[in-house]
């Protein structure tokens, strides 16, 4: 078998997949970014693992929109002055660190988060999906459904993150992720594309919803052309000490 060629048609094809089954959500996700942004507020973006790819999609991206903030495992180190000997390497099991993290940022009433993760069943994001939809805020899912229906939440509750969401859109990544059999076992993970995809569409419905309405979508350049970075420090101090992006 050439994995190569298998993996590019595999990954087209759910690409392609993607497009024809989840573009009633994607809009849905779409308006509701765009209206968030028309009313002054922030996009959050959560993940975990390598959902936390995702997130990294929605934030800080060159093409994307400027009032999005990244919410991470790490904050509590990296924001919150915690040791870094305290971060338990399974910190996204724990419903705890939910809220760990989310008290560290300045969360508004015309806010949207996005939380994605592939199997949708761990304790952080779950929890995070509870506490966004205790303060009554949108939230757009972005996870396996093929995954997520063939697992137990390790919520305490029992639920997972598409049971919470106002929006879901299935990234349609199989159960393990992997999408090619070979005789030691499944390998080549897809959902890290077909999420970042899904990201790109409903950046792309919002921001022609904005411009639809008359409204200049605040949007990244990219900080290795000229003028990017005095650009984006600029529409970047609208929302001073509300966004937060990049790696770390």
């Amino acid at each position: 078998m050439d994995l190569v060629t298998a993996f590019a048609g595999e990954a087209r094809r759910r690409s392609d997949e993607l497009v024809a089954t989840q573009l009633p959500a994607i809009r849905q996700a779409g308006a509701l970014i765009a209206e968030a942004v028309r009313a002054g507020g922030v996009i959050h973006a959560y993940g975990t693992g390598h959902s936390e790819a995702a997130a990294l999609e929605v934030a800080g991206r060159a093409g994307g929109l400027i009032p999005t903030n990244r919410l991470a495992l790490r904050d509590p180190v990296v924001l919150g002055g915690a040791a870094p000997g305290d971060f338990d390497p399974l910190a996204e099991r724990d419903p705890s660190t939910a809220h760990a993290v989310l008290a560290l940022h300045a969360i508004e009433p015309a806010d949207v988060f996005v939380i994605a993760s592939n199997s949708g069943g761990n304790g952080s994001t779950v929890e995070m999906a509870r506490l966004v939809k205790q303060r009554s805020l949108p939230l757009i899912a972005i996870t396996s459904m093929a995954h997520t229906s063939d697992i137990i939440s390790r919520h305490p509750s029992g639920e997972r993150l598409f049971e919470l969401a106002d929006v879901v859109i299935d990234n349609l990544a199989p159960y393990g992720d992997a999408v090619l059999d070979t005789e030691h076992g499944p390998v080549c993970g897809i959902s890290s594309i077909t999420s970042a995809l899904a990201v790109q569409l409903m950046v792309a419905e919002a921001i022609g919803l904005l411009i639809a309405a008359g409204t200049i979508p605040p949007t990244y350049l990219s900080a290795n052309i000229p003028g990017g970075d005095a650009r984006n420090n600029a529409l970047q101090e609208r929302y001073a000490g509300r966004i937060r992006t990049g790696a770390l």
